[in-house]
């Protein structure tokens, strides 16, 4: 769920018209309230919701930049070393190694 949120507000900084920065921020922003315990999935912390609130009223190209920031954190501290420590990535990593090894034979 955190890299489903880090996306769309990486495109949303995007926007340069302020119409559109205005009806994609109401749009996403409001999806991501609204939905179903959304926020708690990505762990942002009240402080957070409640400014992601106040900055849809009058948004900006950096209205996500606090729940990103907070969203990275929990990406870096413990889904990306879960990631280098789940059996996909392990069987991904060791096909790899042993295809680039085979290449480096012949």
């Amino acid at each position: 769920k955190n890299i489903e949120f880090w996306f769309p507000c990486e495109a949303y900084k995007k926007i340069m018209s302020q119409k559109k920065i205005i009806s994609m921020a109401r749009k996403v922003f409001t999806m991501i309230l609204q939905s179903r315990c959304f926020l708690f999935q990505i762990n942002i912390a009240s402080p957070a919701r409640k400014a992601i609130i106040k900055n849809i009223q009058e948004p900006t190209q950096s209205c996500s930049d606090e729940a990103q920031r907070v969203i990275y954190m929990h990406m870096e501290r413990d889904s990306y070393p879960r990631f280098l420590e789940s059996k996909f990535y392990q069987k991904l990593k060791h096909s790899l190694q042993t295809d680039g090894n085979n290449s480096l034979a012949n």
